[in-house]
């Protein structure tokens, strides 16, 4: 079922999310709503949309970087970009794949607050430990815009908004309306 995404003044955004016990009939109800309400965003399209969005405080996201929607249940970051770097000055292994970029800087947006953006820098490689859809668990690490979307749903499960992100790296706000970007006040 479509589900209505809560505005960012909802209070509920602010509450840190509870794991999901095991994946039962109550979470495949929950990441079927997810997907339906996620697929219909289209002005602005969406990329992710985590369960507290929805009013639900499970620790439970899809993304949707292409065509294929990703389930991740009980996220846990194992290894963010920066760890992995320290790690690569250390030993004399092979290089690990990244985008060239010491983090990603993108115009990033929250179905929470459409059409608002901001330049948020995140670590462009995140490894992660989660359930996926059928409760098997998985480590999985994700680069650029995945990583971007991963931690930003991440962000979510935790109770923090993009514009929390915006404030504490001094970054501004951003409007788009009719094709321009327009600054706005946080």
């Amino acid at each position: 079922m479509v589900r209505e995404i809560l505005n960012t003044k909802d209070r509920r955004l602010r509450v840190v999310s509870k794991p999901a016990s095991k994946v039962d009939k109550k979470i495949k109800e929950l990441i079927k709503d997810l997907k339906e309400t996620l697929l219909v965003q289209k002005d602005p399209e969406g990329v992710g949309l985590a369960a507290p969005q929805i009013g639900k405080n499970v620790r439970v996201f899809v993304i949707m970087p292409d065509s294929k929607i990703k389930v991740i249940i009980n996220p846990e970051v194992v290894k963010t970009e920066t760890e992995i770097k320290k790690e690569e000055k250390s030993s004399k292994g092979r290089p690990r794949p990244t985008d060239g970029a010491a983090g990603r800087k993108i115009m990033e947006g929250c179905l929470s607050l459409p059409n608002y953006y901001g330049p948020i820098k995140r670590s462009a490689e995140i490894t992660i430990k989660y359930l996926n859809e059928e409760g098997v668990t998985r480590t999985e690490t994700f680069f650029g815009i995945e990583a971007q979307i991963i931690q930003h749903e991440i962000d979510h499960l935790n109770g923090i908004l993009f514009v929390d992100r915006l404030l504490e790296q001094k970054k501004p706000l951003y409007e788009y309306i009719d094709g321009e970007w327009e600054e706005v006040e946080l």
